[in-house]
């Protein structure tokens, strides 16, 4: 499937979800304590081979589960996939970086464990407490760690593994009771300078592991659907909350 039609899908199908009739969540129910969502959108990355955000934009894509501690504190669990590519260069002594025809792209899948603030306390909307907005900017960092290779998309050829530092902000839109959007821009700095996995672009000027600005970065723009599922118990029984 073309990325083209990939993102006309996604297009439609949120906003066919924006399209039901209650808006906005408004329930003196208990909170939700966890939940489920999906992502798609475009990721992109920058190295040896491309040296600024949103060159050659590609597919990204993942699922995350979330546990909200309070309304302002969450952990988020997220594995994604997304795709990169670039062009092959060959260095020449004194004359530098000569770009070739020959592009190469890699398959990244990655895992990361991420903290989360609300800027606003956050939950459905209630009429006893008008301090919760069912909607609210928010930062996100953590670890992670992700595995790739050469032409790992198809032939699964996963060969290398390393580990990054993800962050990032977005915001949460909780549109119905048990049903939200979230949108996030999120990098990944990885602790190395070989995502490419080309001896040509790794490591080239030997700082691996001194120079955290030498290492390699990927980012992902991607809007989603979230599913709360775990309702908290009540704290008093004849009361709402």
């Amino acid at each position: 499937m073309k990325i083209e039609k990939l993102y006309i899908i996604i297009l439609g199908i949120l906003c066919a979800v924006l399209c039901i009739p209650q808006m906005q969540a408004q329930t003196n129910g208990q909170p939700y304590l966890c939940e489920l969502g999906v992502q798609a959108g475009c990721g992109y990355y920058v190295g040896d081979a491309a040296e600024h955000i949103f060159m050659n934009p590609r597919e990204a894509y993942g699922i995350h589960f979330r546990y909200k501690f309070t309304k302002r504190w969450a952990l988020q669990v997220k594995a994604s996939g997304q795709r990169i590519t670039g062009h092959e260069y060959e260095y020449k002594t004194g004359v530098g970086a000569v770009r070739l025809d020959s592009k190469w792209q890699n398959l990244l899948v990655n895992v990361d464990v991420m903290a989360e603030f609300n800027f606003f306390r956050f939950g459905d909307a209630n009429k006893f407490d008008k301090r919760i907005k069912p909607y609210t900017p928010y930062i996100f960092l953590g670890i992670g760690a992700g595995i790739y290779g050469a032409e790992g998309y198809t032939n699964g050829n996963f060969n290398k593994a390393m580990a990054y530092f993800p962050f990032g902000i977005g915001f949460k839109w909780k549109f119905h009771e048990f049903v939200g959007l979230n949108i996030a821009w999120q990098h990944n700095v990885y602790f190395a300078d070989n995502l490419e996995n080309r001896d040509n672009l790794a490591d080239r000027h030997g700082l691996n592991g001194s120079n955290l600005m030498n290492c390699d970065l990927t980012g992902m723009l991607t809007a989603g659907l979230v599913f709360e599922f775990a309702r908290a118990k009540k704290a008093c029984r004849i009361c709402n909350w």
